[in-house]
């Protein structure tokens, strides 16, 4: 620019008031004044992260084709899982097809199945084992029962029956005992090899029944065989009546080897009744 051309401008900006060191802080005050929109400025962080329009202009949140892919897999998941439980919850393509019966000798297994009714083709996942099993209990020869599912279609019951101990005459009929005092089953005649309960009544919850039953139950196998009646009138005086005539006054049920092994010696002596009620202190007479 001539020399004569910057005088007059010089001269100009003194004439209008305006010094040199005032056009650079103007400069300076323009380069640090904050750009943008008041919101994009508070959308800004101190980590430097940009603002949400920022990001959803640029195309980092997920496509509407995205987002909607993910829904319709997420419902074709529910359903999924919705027919597969009905498929196996109630349905019969896992019911029953068949029914096993095992440990059964006294009863016959067509009697179990029809007391047990377990319903056909139902869903194994629903069956109620626990209904059957009760219903099986009902049968008196049956002491316990089992019902167990083996898959894929197949319902096991397992029984235990009672085992006589005894037999009882109520007068009119005749019924076996099993160890804990039931009776159980109703018999024509009397039954070879049992001793009759001669008590005023049997049942499991009559202490004197169970003192009695407890005692066939523990004495040993060669002696029961030789036992043909057995009565009491407390819990603790059991009388043991045996083939040849003679009588044992057993007692309890406790002490059973012991005296299991003093009358055996007993028996050697001459006599009609022995006691091993006590078996520190056994009499013969």
């Amino acid at each position: 620019m001539p020399r004569d051309r910057r005088s007059r401008s010089r001269g100009s900006e003194r004439a209008a008031g305006v010094s040199v060191g005032e056009r650079s802080a103007r400069r300076r005050t323009s380069a640090d004044r904050p750009r943008g929109t008041p919101q994009e400025r508070a959308n800004r962080t101190a980590r430097g992260r940009r603002p949400q329009s920022a990001r959803a202009r640029t195309g980092t949140r997920p496509s509407r084709r995205k987002a909607l892919r993910r829904r319709w897999v997420a419902l074709l998941t529910v359903i999924t899982v919705a027919a597969l439980v009905y498929l196996l919850f109630f349905t019969s393509m896992l019911g029953v097809r068949s029914v096993e019966v095992l440990g059964n000798a006294a009863v016959s297994t067509e009697k179990v199945l029809e007391t047990a009714d377990v319903p056909d083709r139902e869903s194994m996942f629903v069956l109620d084992t626990d209904r059957i099993r009760e219903r099986v209990e009902t049968l008196p020869v049956i002491a316990t029962v089992d019902v167990s599912r083996s898959w894929p279609s197949t319902v096991k019951i397992e029984v235990s029956e009672r085992t006589p101990v005894g037999y009882y005459d109520t007068g009119e009929t005749l019924h076996l005992v099993d160890g804990s005092g039931v009776v159980y089953k109703e018999i024509p005649e009397k039954p070879s090899g049992l001793p009759e309960l001669k008590l005023p009544r049997v049942a499991p919850e009559d202490p004197v029944t169970t003192a009695v039953t407890a005692v066939l139950v523990s004495i040993p196998e060669d002696l029961r065989d030789r036992v043909v009646s057995a009565t009491a009138e407390t819990r603790g005086s059991v009388e043991l009546t045996l083939a040849d005539g003679k009588t044992v006054r057993w007692g309890d049920a406790d002490q059973t080897d012991r005296k299991a092994k003093v009358l055996a010696v007993l028996l050697t002596r001459e006599g009609t009744t022995f006691d091993v009620s006590s078996p520190e202190l056994p009499t013969v007479s």
